[in-house]
């Protein structure tokens, strides 16, 4: 019973700091990442899975879990040939990079990656295997009350490097009739998954100017373009319909960042929502991979603002 009681209260802890997906709950956090370094030493046969990287896929892969373990409680009571053990699922959000370094060194069953994964990456991982959860999209995103938003609701690809470089310092060089206030531009981590998206898809060898807003994750992110009329952020689709009404979202070189456009690769800023891991799952591991994977996993991927892989 103290088990259980301690899986709930872990679970509830990462849905408080991740589902929000702002870092509003930064002890939560702390503590799942602390979970996660202790547990991950364990044997590869444990009961425990542990999930680790993008800020992105963790509030994704946190609901799943939740609602997995409301539904079954213990593993034989999803599968009877698995341990009659309680399910235990700990997610914690450090970023793509930290997703792969996690699984390289050992400390987490799976990485969390919203970008594709490096050949350096999956050569330092052994036996890498990759599953991908769903699709996502960077959207180039504004604040409503922008005065841009009734004058242009499309950016050239220049426009965009122009905005993000500073090379446009206020609203007022993109149009003349925009008033004359700085370009905020809020970011991801420079060195994160995100970033590195955009940096390949729009800025190119241009980069970002250097007061740019880092923020620590892509719900910062977004919040901080709802704070700030005249901010401008690359968000991740899921994010952004997840605040449809908050933020708008611009064309980019005359194509609308849609399920279909993303699908069919005429959008261009997009990426893969993968899970990491080493070697072939346990049996326990590839039970909740199905799961991920399966119907239910995948109509949460939906209607968290992402496209699905079915």
């Amino acid at each position: 019973m103290k088990k259980k009681v301690l899986s709930i209260l872990l679970t509830a802890a990462m849905v408080m700091s991740m589902a929000v997906g702002c870092g509003s709950n930064k002890s939560a956090s702390t503590n799942a990442k602390d979970d996660t370094k202790t547990e991950a030493s364990a044997d590869g046969e444990s009961n425990q899975i542990l999930f680790n990287g993008s800020s992105t896929l963790a509030p994704v892969i946190t609901s799943i879990a939740t609602n997995f373990f409301d539904t079954y409680g213990t593993w034989k009571a999803y599968d009877s040939s698995l341990p009659d053990e309680d399910i235990a699922i700990y997610v914690s959000a450090g970023g793509s990079g930290q997703g792969t370094k996690a699984v390289i060194d050992g400390t987490s069953t799976f990485g969390m990656v919203a970008r594709s994964v490096k050949d350096e990456e999956k050569k330092a991982i052994k036996d890498e295997k990759e599953y991908q959860v769903g699709i996502d999209a960077l959207t180039i995103a504004v604040n409503p009350e922008n005065p841009v938003t009734k004058i242009i609701d499309d950016l050239s690809t220049e426009q965009i490097v122009s905005l993000f470089s500073g090379e446009y310092k206020t609203w007022k060089d993109l149009d003349a009739s925009l008033p004359d206030e700085e370009v905020v531009v809020i970011t991801r981590d420079i060195n994160g998954g995100a970033h590195e998206v955009f940096q390949k898809n729009i800025m190119g060898d241009t980069e970002v100017k250097s007061d740019a807003i880092q923020a620590s994750s892509m719900g910062e992110l977004v919040q901080d373009i709802i704070d700030n009329p005249y901010a401008i952020g690359y968000a991740s689709f899921g994010v952004a319909n997840q605040n449809a009404g908050k933020v708008v979202t611009m064309k980019v070189n005359g194509v609308e960042p849609t399920k279909e456009n993303i699908i069919n690769g005429s959008y261009i800023i997009q990426r893969p929502l993968l899970l990491v891991g080493s070697g072939e799952p346990t049996a326990i591991q590839q039970a909740f991979l199905d799961v991920v994977l399966g119907d239910e996993g995948q109509k949460t991927v939906e209607d968290m603002g992402f496209i699905p892989m079915n």
